[in-house]
């Protein structure tokens, strides 16, 4: 199903996306439950006319996904942010060819950059696994403001101030190049534990988030233990 798609570099002839990107931005945050930093259409054009955008369509010309380059910490760090894929598109495969190119095109801009990034999505922790980043604590990333900044349109932002920007409902996740390890998909620790026991890994991701907000917590944590 990958075939129909077109996954590149935005640019100038993509800026007509810009409008529908970021309502279903905002239409996705809302469903999870979680936030995607809220960002405006002329900032989504800018990061298209940078150079520092990816926009999937189909060869009809139909919208399918998208993702940008944020940097920080005078560009030591690199977020791939905002990921997007259209509803009509889900669960076709997608979501990966446009995180391998906006890390492909990282890797090109920002060769000695940590790219890193917070999510709460299986999916995207297995994804974010298979191209070699590993999970990290939130020490690890950049400490920036206006990076933190962009949790605010998060429901979940009061948690994260709580705990004093150390820890929240997101995973935490870096490659560094410095390790330079080759990422071996039969052998690479992380690829293993999340692909062929990614039940566990959705387990420990409930056990958090019922750290933070459930009630019984104990007795929740341990009945969800018991399922492992």
């Amino acid at each position: 199903m990958t075939e129909q798609f077109i996954v590149e570099v935005a640019g100038e002839q993509h800026l007509h996306f810009a409008e529908l990107i970021c309502a279903e931005m905002e239409s996705s945050a809302k469903a999870r439950g979680t936030g995607i930093a809220k960002r405006s259409p002329d900032y989504i054009k800018q990061k298209m006319l940078e150079g520092k955008a990816v926009v999937a369509f189909t060869k009809q010309g139909e919208w399918g996904g998208f993702c940008y380059i944020e940097s920080w910490s005078h560009d030591k760090y690199v977020a791939n942010s905002g990921l997007i894929v259209s509803p009509n598109f889900r669960k076709s495969g997608l979501a990966k060819m446009i995180k391998q190119r906006i890390f492909n095109l990282s890797r090109t801009k920002y060769p000695d950059a940590k790219i890193f990034g917070l999510t709460t999505g299986l999916a995207v922790m297995k994804i974010n696994s298979n191209l070699g980043y590993e999970p990290v604590t939130y020490s690890e990333l950049t400490q920036d403001d206006e990076f933190w900044k962009g949790c605010q349109s998060c429901v979940n932002f009061d948690i994260l101030m709580s705990k004093e920007r150390k820890n929240c409902l997101c995973t935490a996740m870096l490659y560094d190049p410095l390790d330079k390890k080759p990422v071996n998909n039969s052998t690479n620790s992380n690829g293993r534990f999340l692909g062929k026991n990614s039940k566990i890994v959705e387990r420990l991701m409930q056990i958090k988030q019922v750290a933070f907000l459930g009630k019984n917590k104990l007795s929740m944590i341990f009945g969800l233990l018991n399922k492992i």
